[in-house]
């Protein structure tokens, strides 16, 4: 794998990184002018949808006849972001297992702080269901936020009595609002998309005078057991990365199935840096392998039910 692809990616994000103390709405306008900059794939098509009343980007991609459904949480502490500017990363999880994606636009803080998000992640598995999907065709993804939502949305889905789906695929899950992980100071130098300190500004916009240690705002805290197989990715140069060791750590303390896949030198949600980087592609191929056998797998155990 290339460092000097590793070190221009590092350059290109230290350049561009977002100036400090900037409000939210400028923080998305910056973001959906970044993320628009870059086209997506020409064989990939986005449909408005919407499911269970919370709107959706549907995703698909020429050539593939979808025989799962993807279920994605995009991230952005909550409070950025939308279903629509995650489906390049969304689409290449679907391009790898087969499957349409349905992007989830849950409502975003400090308008529609928790539990909003959680809310409308549950509403849209619900309909999903509901209009037939059976959720051994079915699998969850997300990055950062939307991998701490992916997660809060199994726990709540289980507590709600509902049948869960094959697996799910978190990248670089921001699992732990009251930032207690020890990588939130040691990181802190090779971060460079993530601080404390931008984190800290975004979480009561969020948690809006809630306890951040609330199992479906912080799902670090929460009972995880009879989750699906989890698949967790994480880089070292991130201050998060202690939530995706402790989250699996949690994980395989309550008797879940979970892969813990580090790779190092690289940054938060690296797999959105696919085109330009070796190790981002094979994290996306390797997550995409094990979201095949564990569907492959769910529809066996359904099949001789």
């Amino acid at each position: 794998m290339s460092t000097e692809q590793r070190e221009t990616l590092e350059a290109v994000l230290r350049q561009s990184a977002f100036p400090v103390g900037i409000d939210v709405i400028e923080q998305r306008r910056l973001l959906r002018e970044l993320i628009s900059a870059q086209p997506l794939p020409a064989d990939v098509t986005v449909t408005a949808a919407a499911l269970g009343g919370v709107p959706t980007a549907e995703i698909t991609i020429d050539g593939i006849e979808p025989r799962h459904v993807v279920l994605y949480f995009h991230g952005g502490v909550y409070v950025l972001g939308d279903a629509f500017l995650a489906a390049d990363l969304a689409s290449q999880v679907g391009r790898r297992t087969r499957a349409k994606v349905i992007s989830v636009d849950y409502r975003l803080a400090p308008e529609h702080p928790y539990p909003a998000a959680v809310d409308d992640a549950l509403a849209a598995y619900e309909a999903l269901l509901r209009n037939g999907t059976a959720p051994s065709d079915i699998v969850f993804a997300g990055e950062s936020a939307g991998g701490g939502l992916a997660v809060a949305t199994l726990v709540n889905a289980r507590d709600h009595g509902l049948p869960l789906p094959a697996a799910a695929f978190l990248m670089s899950p921001y699992a732990d609002l009251t930032l207690a992980g020890t990588t939130m100071e040691t990181k802190g130098e090779v971060d460079t998309l993530m601080s404390r300190e931008n984190l800290q500004a975004r979480v009561s916009d969020y948690t809006s005078g809630q306890d951040a240690a609330l199992g479906l705002i912080s799902p670090i805290f929460a009972d995880l057991s009879g989750l699906p197989p989890l698949i967790i990715q994480a880089g070292t140069h991130e201050v998060l990365l202690d939530d995706a060791v402790r989250l699996a750590q949690q994980a395989a303390s309550a008797d879940v199935e979970v892969t813990l896949d580090i790779t190092p030198g690289v940054p938060h949600v690296f797999q959105n840096f696919y085109p330009i980087l070796d190790e981002a592609a094979a994290a996306l191929d390797r997550a995409g392998q094990l979201l095949s056998a564990h569907l492959a797998g769910a529809e066996g155990v359904a099949a001789g039910q």
